[in-house]
């Protein structure tokens, strides 16, 4: 049978439960969670809801191609902010203030952290100075896409929700999922976690574009977060660090190829093969 659009109580509430026990952020799953056909859609629709015609979003090169495509789909032109290797292509966030300034149009800042396609983390250190940038942009939402963020290498594997972060929570979007984590990309089931006034707004729109997510992948979502131990997702993480380290040994081999910043996060490496 179709359940609410937004997915049902029972996952809601384990998502929030979720959200709540390991990233430290608190979501009511009736009125500030929306569940949809994979986390691809609620990306989209998160920019339906943040942005329109004649607005600028801010997307930090390297990119998931497709943000801009998204931005333009909205009506809002895609605003390119590169990273540097010597900043392991994280937000620089001088940049980022310099960006924004010259970019009074903006209004949203794609914030894909694990990074796709670097694997790169941003420490909560260096999001907490992102987030000290923004607080003299009010008028920029943040669509943190965080759907790597149980593929963390670093010795606390840590990657900290921005959300969380001191006077984010009310202009954050987080995106999630459970394609990486639990490795179910084809039951395509993602998740907008959000402030009531986004989530209604995303709820909304999905209403009319595709109503609910499959009610067979919405339980298989209960059973992952509920009967999936932390032991197997982190031994999953040690299974994709010796294949990270397998692609970055093999890859050393070869001549004139480098990777300048090996990856912490994610499953991608980014070779310069420019020699």
């Amino acid at each position: 049978r179709y359940t609410a659009v937004t997915g049902t109580a029972e996952l809601r509430a384990a998502i929030a439960k979720d959200l709540k026990e390991r990233k430290g952020v608190e979501y009511n799953p009736q009125t500030e969670i929306v569940v949809g056909n994979g986390a691809k859609q609620c990306v989209y629709q998160g920019l339906m809801a943040a942005c329109g015609e004649g607005d600028e979003v801010i997307i930090p090169a390297p990119y998931w191609p497709s943000y801009p495509e998204m931005a333009l789909l909205v009506g809002a032109k895609p605003v390119i902010l590169e990273t540097k290797v010597q900043d392991g292509y994280l937000i620089n966030p001088s940049d980022l203030d310099r960006c924004l300034s010259q970019h009074p149009k903006a209004k949203v800042l794609m914030l894909c952290n694990p990074s796709n396609p670097t694997g790169g983390v941003h420490s909560t250190e260096l999001l907490a100075e992102i987030a000290r940038v923004l607080q003299k942009y009010p008028q920029i939402v943040i669509l943190a896409d965080e759907i790597y963020e149980r593929l963390v290498y670093t010795s606390d594997g840590k990657c900290t929700s921005f959300a969380s972060l001191p006077d984010m929570f009310h202009r954050t979007i987080t995106l999630n999922g459970f394609s990486k984590s639990h490795a179910m990309t084809g039951f395509r089931l993602g998740y907008l976690a959000a402030p009531a006034r986004f989530a209604k707004a995303v709820a909304t729109l999905q209403g009319q574009i595709t109503s609910c997510a499959s009610s067979v992948s919405q339980a298989a979502g209960v059973a992952a977060l509920r009967d999936v131990g932390e032991e197997w997702l982190l031994s999953n993480v040690e299974i994709m660090k010796s294949k990270r380290d397998y692609v970055l040994g093999e890859l050393e081999k070869m001549k004139d190829v480098e990777v300048a910043v090996p990856p912490n996060g994610a499953f991608y490496v980014l070779p310069d093969v420019s020699k």
